[in-house]
């Protein structure tokens, strides 16, 4: 993990310094760091980060932004954010956008390195602080005994992004068939047959199919 590269942006000069001392104490790979969103997605864009940490709330762009931007764009970063903000509608549009971290900036530094190996390993981090101030429940693991191996392996590659025709060249099956095994999967986790709910449901959970 140490060696991947991380850029950070927050237009508090001290919380931005406090981040950046932080990560280089703990040996990280810092290259670059911006004061803004426009400045957060140049750097994104010129020195391809592997990891992009920002915050939210910026001038020219915010974070949420610089992640509509770089998914637009198809560009690789991982992005984290950290908030302030509480309100459940930032961290729908945070999910909504396949952002791979958020936490809270009040409890940033004891969460950043937990974040940064979860990120690093493919795995969404989502602070368990900020499902708790939003009243998102536990989901109920029992839902996880109908899943047929088959199934789980779906779900783990749905939440690293992959397409249907991406699954079914990993797995060696048809298209159709990974379309019957999402159908399958929405229906014996209860989820609504809306768009992005079975995304979201694997970035939320893939810790538990390991």
């Amino acid at each position: 993990m140490k060696n991947k590269t991380i850029i950070t942006a927050d237009d508090h000069p001290l919380l931005l310094k406090g981040l950046n001392d932080f990560l280089l104490e703990k040996k990280y790979k810092v290259i670059g760091s911006g004061n803004n969103g426009k400045e957060a997605y140049d750097l994104i864009v010129k020195e391809s980060p592997d990891i992009a940490i920002l915050d939210i709330q910026m001038p020219f762009m915010t974070g949420l932004e610089v992640a509509k931007k770089c998914k637009i764009n198809k560009i690789k970063t991982r992005i984290i954010l950290i908030t302030f903000h509480k309100e459940k509608m930032l961290f729908q549009k945070a999910n909504e956008l396949n952002i791979f971290g958020y936490i809270l900036k009040e409890f940033a530094i004891e969460e950043i390195e937990t974040c940064l190996k979860s990120v690093n390993d493919g795995v969404p981090y989502f602070s368990p602080k900020i499902k708790e101030l939003l009243g998102i429940s536990p989901y109920d693991d029992s839902y996880l005994n109908n899943l047929t191996p088959s199934e789980k392996k779906i779900l783990k590659l749905i939440a690293k992004d992959k397409t249907n025709k991406e699954i079914a060249s990993v797995l060696f099956i048809s298209h159709r068939t990974v379309e019957k095994h999402r159908s399958n999967i929405i229906s014996k986790l209860n989820l609504e047959h809306k768009t992005n709910s079975l995304l979201l449901w694997a970035k939320d959970n893939t810790d538990k199919l390991l």
